[in-house]
């Protein structure tokens, strides 16, 4: 297949990438510097490229309390993104299948996290422009479905973690910064502190795990959505004594910073659709997922663990 993939140049981006040329699919990738998907033109290049798949992966956030400084452009440009995705994919590229990524974050806190929940309630305050921005994608996708017969899928996941995350500055997701600060603390005797109380509650999915269940359904299921995630979630000191057992260091050196933000309490995707869906589902255990992700920081050092401390 020719597959078109936004955002290709992503942690899940990359990832995905290589996974499909792997099994030979033709992949086009642009990044942002030759592809500037907030300009309508940005994608009229690929016209004449018959694209099989499109995975819709671009999107204008970082992890952190970034959302909370930035609730006006993130509306603007991701509004930007997914409309030129959108109405290029309907005049240009309709024999295609869409596949986007929504976010947990478009849960309500109060209702449990299950698909047919998707578009109820409020999001947290603190998230609710991105997560609007995806539900307005969403919605985008079933419009266009409902009016021209276009086919589409859109996936949920939880955290998405393993090897091969960004070193470039921008805030991390919990479990990066987790154990970017550990293994500083273990390396350079700097006190690793964490946001909030460390009660709050995670769900993690690997990165393979996730891209091969994306893949799966993308090939099966269509104008859908589903949760992917792990299905169980722990607080945050649970993941940092875990990965605090895998380096050697002492737990009990961690202070915990309560007066910075931690968005939701608790955020575990209901994943019983998933796995009604594939019973076979075998996702990679915690403890070597983390082994994993803790190996690829040790090996990259230099970029990820440089001697004098991060911003």
């Amino acid at each position: 297949m020719k597959i078109l993939v936004t955002g290709g140049s992503g942690f899940l981006g990359k990832a995905l990438c290589r996974a499909l040329a792997q099994d030979r699919h033709e992949v086009i990738a642009p990044d942002s510097k030759s592809c500037d998907l907030t300009r309508a033109e940005s994608l009229l290049p690929l016209n004449g490229t018959r694209c099989d798949r499109i995975y819709h992966l671009a999107a204008w956030t970082q992890a952190g309390d970034f959302c909370l400084y930035h609730p006006g452009e993130q509306w603007i440009i991701n509004q930007q993104i997914n409309t030129n995705v959108l109405n290029w994919w309907r005049v240009y590229q309709p024999h295609a299948k869409l596949v986007s990524i929504g976010t947990s974050c478009c849960y309500d806190p109060a209702l449990a996290l299950k698909e047919g929940n998707y578009l109820l309630g409020t999001p947290v305050d603190s998230l609710f422009t991105y997560a609007m921005t995806k539900r307005m994608l969403y919605v985008g996708q079933m419009a266009l479905h409902r009016q021209f017969g276009l086919f589409h899928l859109t996936v949920v996941p939880s955290t998405i973690y393993g090897p091969g995350y960004h070193s470039d500055g921008r805030q991390m997701h919990f479990i990066f910064d987790l154990v970017r600060k550990i293994l500083r603390g273990a390396l350079y005797g700097e006190t690793p502190v964490l946001w909030g109380d460390g009660r709050q509650r995670r769900e993690l999915v690997y990165i393979d795990d996730f891209v091969t269940i994306l893949r799966r359904l993308a090939d099966d299921r269509e104008n859908d959505l589903v949760n992917i995630g792990a299905g169980e979630e722990h607080e945050i000191r649970e993941f940092a004594r875990m990965i605090c057992e895998q380096v050697g260091y002492d737990p009990e050196r961690i202070q915990f910073d309560q007066t910075r933000y931690v968005g939701a309490k608790s955020k575990c995707l209901d994943t019983a659709k998933l796995r009604a869906l594939y019973q076979d589902l075998c996702l990679t255990p915690l403890d070597v997922g983390l082994k994993r992700t803790i190996e690829w920081f040790l090996a990259n050092r230099e970029k990820c663990l440089p001697e004098v401390s991060c911003p």
